[in-house]
């Protein structure tokens, strides 16, 4: 690679580690935030889910706006947003304003994601190339997303919640600066089409309205009209935007997309994936705090060393299982590791809590697997995509990753509500974290198995 794919690839990929990181900081500032503003942990709890939210609602746009725009004009966008927003949450005097600039924190981030992945698929355009650089590219963002935690427990305890944001200012001006040097510029279409923008409208209504209905179900017998009317109103949502995608002319998604049997199925893995590593998250700092009696700082300071395993694993070992196994094949090597963590957590609260069987969880689900399921399901994701439909195809693989983020965690939520357990940390938690990854698992072997059957069908037609 020249010095200045390089460059790119590092820009793109800081892009993406800032939003990925900014999922997970948060989890362990919220004591401090709770006890700031004088809220309970429902109320804070909407920081993480307005920002999975806003993030998950505009992707689809953002991926489009960076086709037809131009890939760099919404990075940039993008990146300054989140800066502003950043700035704005980090001065932030009351808990509404927090939540507003949180909001569209996950605008920015919406914005960053699939221009900075288009910017990377399109300027490495040889197979191996492309797939190392979007090996590197998806884990930054699996390196920000396990990172997030140590971060945020350190931040919080040594300086203040504050920081958490306003951390991301320094870096994203920098970036911003490299960006408008460096990046390449975005090419002049002759067929400029204009965004169906009525539709990505309901679309982001759709999932809101969805979103919401299942973060508030836990209240459904205090609010039934407003909670029930939030899930009928999604649904006639998103079937308005199926109808619409069906008889626009230029529609905001080529549904000839979901043709392609690797995109469906990364897609639905994502969703997986979502529902599980940020619940894992979410539970992760409520054990090493609650349950076990740690200070956000240390049990940020213990999260460290997997942060680093990470960083190596993508480094050194993901070249080299990238090159022997198939995008799929590797997603499953990455999900077994996500079993054996949720197997390991669950093995912790029968056995007292133990800190060895705990930290061995998050290194097999922070440390290794988010690093090789993130990078196998962005590369599947595209693998049979044209590269002008990068952008929509990599914004739809996120968007169904925040999407499981947030209906994921409100049905956890949900279901330790409905059968409430003496620790902060239920067995129930844990076990429908084991589902997620056994129905990930299932999906990936279903794909290989079916996969194999074509192949061999075509051998013995030819």
């Amino acid at each position: 690679m020249s010095t200045r794919k390089n460059l790119i690839l590092i820009l793109a990929s800081v892009g993406t580690f800032v939003e990925a990181l900014d999922i997970a900081i948060i989890n362990l500032t919220i004591p401090s935030i709770q006890e700031q503003f004088n809220i309970g942990a429902e109320t804070v709890q909407w920081l993480q889910t307005l920002y999975v939210l806003f993030f998950g609602g505009f992707l689809i746009i953002g991926g489009k706006l960076s086709d037809q725009i131009g890939r760099k004009k919404i990075f940039l966008i993008g990146a300054l947003i989140f800066m502003l927003t950043s700035l704005g949450a980090g001065l932030s005097q009351s808990f509404e304003a927090l939540a507003i600039f949180r909001a569209l924190q996950g605008l920015g981030a919406a914005f960053i994601m699939p221009s900075a992945l288009s910017i990377v698929t399109n300027t490495f355009r040889g197979e191996q190339e492309r797939n190392r650089a979007i090996g590197i590219f998806s884990s930054f963002a699996a390196i920000g997303s396990g990172s997030g935690l140590s971060i945020g427990g350190i931040i919080s305890t040594y300086l203040s919640w504050h920081w958490v944001f306003l951390i991301n200012v320094p870096v994203l001006l920098l970036t911003l600066i490299f960006a408008y040097q460096y990046l390449p510029s975005d090419e002049k279409s002759e067929n400029s089409q204009k965004t169906d923008l009525i539709s990505g409208v309901l679309l982001v209504l759709g999932l809101l309205s969805l979103t919401y209905g299942t973060h508030e179900l836990v209240h459904i017998k205090e609010n039934p009209i407003m909670i029930i009317g939030s899930l009928v109103l999604a649904v006639l949502l998103l079937v308005a935007v199926f109808i619409r995608l069906k008889s626009v002319a230029q529609p905001l998604i080529d549904l000839q997309l979901f043709k392609h049997r690797s995109l469906m199925i990364s897609n639905a893995v994502f969703f997986t994936l979502g529902a599980f590593f940020i619940g894992f998250l979410f539970l992760i700092s409520l054990m090493l705090q609650k349950d076990m009696g740690n200070s956000a700082a240390s049990a940020g300071l213990m999260l460290v060393p997997f942060s680093i395993m990470s960083a190596l694993a993508a480094k050194f070992v993901l070249p080299r299982i990238s090159r022997r196994l198939t995008s799929s094949q590797m997603g499953v090597f990455g999900w077994s590791f996500m079993l054996a963590g949720a197997l390991s957590l669950l093995i912790a609260v029968y056995t007292g809590h133990p800190l060895a069987v705990v930290l061995l969880g998050a290194a097999c689900i922070s440390g290794i697997g988010m690093t090789f399921c993130f990078t196998a399901l962005s590369v599947m994701g595209i693998q049979d995509v044209a590269p002008s439909h990068y952008g929509v195809a990599s914004s739809l693989s996120s968007t169904s990753y925040f999407l499981g983020a947030g209906i994921g965690l409100s049905f956890m939520t949900l279901m330790s509500q409905i059968f409430p357990s003496k620790y902060a940390v239920g067995d129930l938690s844990l076990i429908i974290l084991v589902g997620y990854a056994l129905l990930a698992l299932g999906m990936l072997l279903y794909f290989i198995f079916k996969s194999l059957k074509i192949r061999q069908t075509e051998i013995a037609v030819s």
